[in-house]
């Protein structure tokens, strides 16, 4: 029994890492061709829970960032010596590592100022000032990482919710600027067991 959980733990602990080597080695990449970018999903609701609460940040199983579909052409250049190619799939964006072209395992794009789906509420947000990761990684600012959240609203993204406000991330003036149907499934969400 000890050995499963040992075992597990490396498991969870090399996932982690190659999540944010692919994170650093990526926004490296795109910070040097000057693409700009927002790291975003939970990936940023990990980072920015884990500085309020380190014990309290959740585990994500891939990567999601934000960028320009204007940029896309050069971004796909940048990424080319990384092992990463593009592919549509589902309807949705993705860069998949060459030599592991796994869809659950893929750098998944989303663009700013597009709905990721004709039926959610709003369209990704535009680049608003960053905040900075210690290793220089940009992720989208909380208030437009709750919108995202409460746009999409999948079970994941009110667990992720739950996550942000539970280390006092949502503040009374993110909950005061969301439109009457996001703050609703703010409170729904707040309402949860």
């Amino acid at each position: 029994m000890v050995r499963v959980a040992v075992t597990t733990i490396t498991a969870y602990d090399r996932h982690i890492q190659q999540l944010f080597d692919v994170v650093t080695r990526l926004t490296a990449a795109l910070g040097g061709e000057g693409i700009e970018y927002r790291v975003i999903g939970g990936i940023a609701v990990f980072l920015h829970v884990q500085e309020r609460d380190p014990m309290a940040a959740r585990a994500t199983r891939d990567l999601d960032i934000a960028v320009d579909r204007r940029d896309l052409d050069r971004l796909l250049l940048a990424v080319r010596p990384l092992g990463l190619e593009y592919r549509h799939a589902a309807g949705v964006d993705m860069l998949v590592d060459v030599r592991d072209p796994k869809a659950r395992s893929a750098v998944h794009l989303i663009f700013v100022g597009e709905k990721v789906r004709s039926d959610y509420l709003e369209p990704g947000p535009a680049f608003s000032e960053p905040t900075r990761t210690a290793e220089g990684v940009l992720l989208v600012g909380v208030p437009e990482l709750v919108r995202m959240k409460l746009t999409s609203f999948r079970l994941r993204d009110r667990v992720h919710l739950k996550d942000m406000d539970g280390v006092g991330l949502i503040t009374a003036e993110i909950e005061a600027a969301l439109p009457d149907p996001l703050r609703d499934r703010l409170r729904a969400v707040r309402a949860e067991e």
